[in-house]
């Protein structure tokens, strides 16, 4: 079964920037639509950005827009979620998760495949 494996997260700054990656041993994550979903502390999971496997993104978030980008680079079988300009309201754990399909989702609850997660913390 497919295990998206996230990485990069940490403690930045306001407006630093952070890269987050998502890698999955033994599988091809460019035949799968990905995406990044965030959960704040006492809040619901929110969607971040999805990449699609012919590379169009989808916006979850109006508050990511001009900020986050998400790209794939499948050399290294790996998606990545670059964030600029963050805010301490970009606190949040951070998932990476896959779709069996190769277009985005419409609601976060579709995805099939779930990372445990990595942290990052937006403070001075």
């Amino acid at each position: 079964q497919l295990q998206p494996v996230e990485s990069g997260g940490g403690l930045v700054e306001p407006g630093g920037s952070l890269r987050l990656s998502c890698t999955a041993s033994g599988f091809f994550l460019n035949y799968y639509a990905i995406g990044w979903v965030r959960q704040a502390p006492g809040k619901e999971r929110e969607g971040v950005l999805c990449i699609s496997s012919s590379g169009g993104s989808t916006n979850y978030a109006d508050s990511v827009k001009g900020r986050f980008t998400i790209y794939r680079d499948n050399d290294k079988n790996t998606v990545y979620l670059q964030m600029n300009s963050l805010k301490p309201e970009d606190t949040a754990v951070y998932y990476c998760a896959a779709d069996s399909l190769p277009n985005c989702v419409d609601e976060i609850g579709e995805y099939d495949y779930w990372g445990q997660g990595t942290q990052v913390t937006v403070s001075s």
